[in-house]
């Protein structure tokens, strides 16, 4: 039963006419309220993972609980079809489980919190933020277990309830939270930083309400929605062709030495309206990189994607949604039921990016990016230190951003535009870690007319005996290349002992004993090259030489020789690029850097040094799911 929203004042509101200067106004005003949301959660958090690293998402919504500042996509709508209670003025609302809110937030580490906010006791919007936690109760230190088989070994899950009741604190809930998890002061601190958030964002939304009126306050929101709905029309009618494009990545493993898992998705527009199908996905795994993908949030994944590419100046809201339509079969690895496990969801969450770059640019070449967006690497290291003090630490890596038609892919970033590395001052600083290194890796992005970029190796140098956790991915398959581009390195985990014993890790695992000393290489993938990299300017290519970014034999990957002076020989690299452009022939659209997986894994124990996965075990009820789809069988 939907919630029922308590109000003071049930007067509806009256859509009135708004001048543009007025709706550029108070976008302008809403856009700066949800920075400042930013700015005050980053103030007060305490967590590395959210002051430093920014892994939390405000947005400020409207009454029906459309987003219309922000980046992931509203799913208030959502929570109130499924809150079976009232809300009322003062109220804030949290949970972190994924299951209470059909994938809103995806693992059980997402504290989302909402806030309705009134002005004279009737709503007129909403704001909400949702931040990582660096820890939950999960079975390991981090919670985010590789091996985790069900939901209820990733810690403890709240399901939607009043934390604060009319304006007064719920002390118990938020104690049995906060008493079930590693780091309590942090929650709690990180907790009360996303509420001043939330009320940061009323108090601007009632100080416009007051400047323009409720009427033009509510009109202008509608009228934000309406501007975005029709320049994402437009967006659509021109970049998504009528005809089915058809795309497939892989997640490497699962942590269970299983893997490929195959996720496919087709798309094709229908009059204004863009459809996703996901049918062909593999059925959800044993292991936690299930991934319980809202169709609100793809559609969000989606929606920036186009934008960014095809048209930056768009301004992101929800009001596009009903242009596309977004189809995930129940009991894959996208939709998993309940209770499948999905801490380690981050591999499939990258992944999307790169299909979506792979849909969208078959019908628009010129504007297709390689892969890149592959992954967002985990790194946890913990343990008591010398005065028997516990210590945590939870970082996201960044790796190779993949290249793209009007320029070079970033050397090591993020797959989130908006995060930012923790400090290696600040590493040093709380925990007992040194960084020995932090580089970019040469010659790791994919060859191009525009390289990828650059994946990163960090040395972490333990201090204090204790136990790391890695989850990362892109180890056996690569970041693929487009338009002659070629694909990008891998990534890999080497830890190096006191005794000069080195030992590789596999991508993810957890409980990994580390001795004061040991040292931990931490290499993360390339991104891949977009077009030709025979048709790269050979004074760039000599630029990344000069600059560390590529090696002189690298550089003969272009087709480009590079005197001991370090010049370019012009001749020899004309003579180069003629024999390299016969022995290749024709530019492939995209180069995965195999033919099949089975070539890849008779590839993977010379290549990567460890052994390939075996293929995936699945639920007997998931394939026959899976079976059933595939005959046209009508699966509930």
């Amino acid at each position: 039963m939907p919630a029922k929203i308590i109000q003071g004042n049930s007067k509806a509101f009256k859509k009135v006419k708004v001048d543009t200067v007025t709706i550029d106004i108070i976008e302008s005003a809403l856009r700066n309220a949800r920075y400042e949301m930013d700015t005050v959660l980053f103030r007060t958090a305490m967590s590395p993972g959210i002051r430093e690293q920014h892994d939390e998402f405000p947005m400020i919504a409207n009454v029906e609980g459309k987003m219309v500042v922000g980046q992931f996509g509203s799913f208030i709508w959502g929570f109130m079809q499924g809150y079976d209670g009232t809300i009322e003025e003062g109220d804030i609302f949290l949970t972190n489980d994924p299951y209470s809110v059909r994938g809103a937030i995806s693992h059980a580490n997402d504290w989302l919190m909402l806030m309705p906010i009134y002005r004279k006791k009737r709503l007129i919007a909403w704001s909400a933020m949702f931040g990582h936690m660096t820890d939950v109760g999960g079975k390991v230190p981090g919670s985010l277990p590789t091996d985790a088989r069900q939901i209820f070994e990733e810690g403890v899950r709240t399901p939607p309830v009043k934390i604060y009741r009319k304006g007064e604190l719920q002390e118990d809930v938020l104690n049995i939270m906060l008493h079930n998890c590693r780091l309590p002061h942090w929650n709690l601190s990180d907790f009360n930083a996303i509420t001043a958030a939330l009320r940061t964002a009323g108090i601007r939304c009632i100080e416009i309400a007051e400047r323009f009126g409720d009427d033009v306050f509510y009109s202008a929101m509608h009228a934000m929605l309406e501007r975005n709905k029709r320049a994402m029309r437009e967006l659509i009618r021109r970049t998504v062709p009528e005809t089915k494009q058809y795309f497939e990545d892989y997640i490497c493993d699962d942590g269970l030495n299983m893997g490929p898992y195959k996720i496919a998705c087709s798309m094709w527009r229908e009059g204004d309206k863009c459809i996703f199908d996901f049918d062909g996905t593999d059925p959800q795994s044993l292991s936690s990189i299930n991934f319980l993908l809202n169709e609100e949030m793809f559609k969000m994944f989606a929606g920036v994607y186009m934008i960014m590419v095809f048209d930056p100046q768009i301004l992101f809201n929800d009001g596009f949604y009903d242009l596309m339509e977004v189809r995930i079969p129940p009991g894959t690895l996208l939709k998993p039921l309940h209770p499948a496990a999905l801490s380690c969801r981050t591999h499939a969450l990258g992944r999307i990016f790169d299909i979506l770059g792979g849909l969208l640019g078959q019908g628009n070449p010129s504007f297709m990016c390689a892969a890149g967006f592959s992954d967002s690497p985990h790194f946890m290291y913990s343990g008591y230190d010398k005065n028997g003090d516990w210590y945590q630490l939870y970082q996201i890596s960044f790796g190779g951003i993949p290249g793209k038609p009007f320029g070079d892919g970033p050397d090591g970033h993020s797959l989130w535009p908006s995060f930012t590395n923790v400090p290696n001052e600040f590493l040093e600083s709380y925990f007992p870690l040194r960084i020995d290194i932090y580089e970019t890796i040469p010659d790791s992005g994919g060859p191009g007319k525009n390289r990828g970029g650059n994946g990163l190796r960090i040395g972490y140098r333990f201090l204090e005996p204790g136990e790391i956790s890695i989850h990362d991915d892109r180890w056996l398959t690569y970041p693929w290349g487009v338009n002659g581009g070629l694909p990008g390195a891998r990534s890999k985990k080497t830890l190096i002992r006191t005794d000069g014993t080195e030992v590789l890790l596999e991508s993810k695992l957890d409980h990994v004993r580390v001795e004061a000393g040991d040292l931990l290489l931490a290499d993360t993938w390339g991104g891949g090259g977009c077009g030709d990299p025979l048709e790269r300017e050979p004074e760039r290519v000599c630029f990344d030489v000069e600059a560390g970014l590529v090696t002189v034999e690298g550089a003969r990957r272009y087709g480009v020789v590079i005197k001991a002076d370090g010049s370019v020989d012009a001749a020899a690299t004309t003579a180069l690029r003629k024999e390299m452009a016969a022995a290749r022939g024709p530019v492939q659209l995209f180069d995965r850097g195999f033919e099949s997986i089975d070539e890849l894994k008779a590839r993977c124990k010379a290549e990567t040094g460890l052994e390939p996965p075996t293929a995936p075990q699945f639920q007997k009820w998931a394939k026959r799911m899976e079976n059933e789809r595939r005959q046209g069988v009508k699966v509930a």
